[in-house]
């Protein structure tokens, strides 16, 4: 009877070690198979691809810092929308003077532009341009508001314009200059960008800018710089976003995106509540 306890004892003691053995094995076994899986449904998973987007912080109601210290304006809060709706990009902002906009991308320190992109010969020669416009507005003389002798762009002759370096609205002066013998004198604008273009406007030193309504509402509402648009229009512009020719992929994605955002009405939903109307379709 004690030979038969003390075996009985001895395999029950083989039997708990067998036991507590197997816990931590079976634990062991568990964990790995969840390390399995999640290792699978990570390797599954699709990749997020970083896009980098190159924008500005003086263009008020488009892309501007508001009173609480955050980048915010229509063309910010579209590119986050279409952000929202492809999971498989993350947008990054990245800003910098307007003048600097075109050499970040060219030097592929940016992917694409967002900051009221018009189409030029120069810039197509260079870059690509996203089929689908989100907005669309016609560019037109800008003088003080108590200035009557400027009605359109031929009264321009011999007067100084100030214009963005690398902006549509330079183009379109230059080339109004190219079949004018040079009549109108160029200003371009400081670092300070817009506010430089209304001081400069306001205090007389130059003449006139060239512009749209939404802009000089905008700054007359916010900057108080007494502007008025005159006479009809200069050229009636699409606005786009700009990428490197090799961004091809990337600019169907956008394009997708962009049908969608218009056809749901959040493209005209945010163009009244930043521009103060439908910016979004042709007048």
């Amino acid at each position: 009877m004690k030979k038969r306890g003390i075996a009985a004892s001895v395999l029950a003691l083989l039997f708990i070690a067998a036991g507590c053995g197997t816990a931590p094995a079976g634990k062991d076994a568990a964990s790995g198979t969840a390390s399995t899986t999640a290792s699978a449904g990570a390797a599954n998973a699709p990749k997020v691809q970083k896009i980098v987007v190159g924008t500005g912080t003086q263009f008020p109601n488009i892309c501007f810092i508001d009173d609480k210290g955050n980048l915010t304006g229509y063309d910010v809060e579209l590119v986050k929308e279409i952000d929202k709706r492809l999971p498989e990009y993350e947008f990054e902002f990245k800003t910098m003077d307007f003048s600097n906009l075109l050499l970040s991308l060219e030097t592929k320190k940016i992917d694409f532009i967002a900051h009221q992109m018009e189409v030029n010969k120069e810039r197509q020669e260079k870059f690509l341009f996203n089929d689908e416009a989100y907005n669309i507005f016609p560019n037109k003389v800008v003088v003080h508001k108590d200035r009557n002798d400027i009605q359109s762009i031929d009264d321009l002759k011999g007067k100084k314009v100030i214009v963005g370096a690398t902006s549509n609205a330079s183009v379109l002066v230059q080339d109004y200059n190219k079949t004018h013998d040079n009549a109108i004198q160029i200003v371009y604008s400081g670092s300070g960008g817009t506010n430089d273009v209304i001081a400069q406007l306001k205090a007389g030193r130059v003449d006139a800018t060239i512009s749209t309504q939404f802009a000089v509402d905008q700054r007359n509402a916010t900057a108080d710089a007494q502007q008025k648009t005159v006479g009809p229009a200069i050229s009636n512009s699409k606005v786009y976003f700009i990428l490197r020719k090799e961004g091809t992929d990337l600019k169907t994605k956008i394009d997708e995106t962009l049908k969608s955002i218009k056809k749901d009405g959040t493209l005209s939903k945010l163009s009244t509540k930043w521009l103060g109307a439908d910016y979004t379709v042709s007048e």
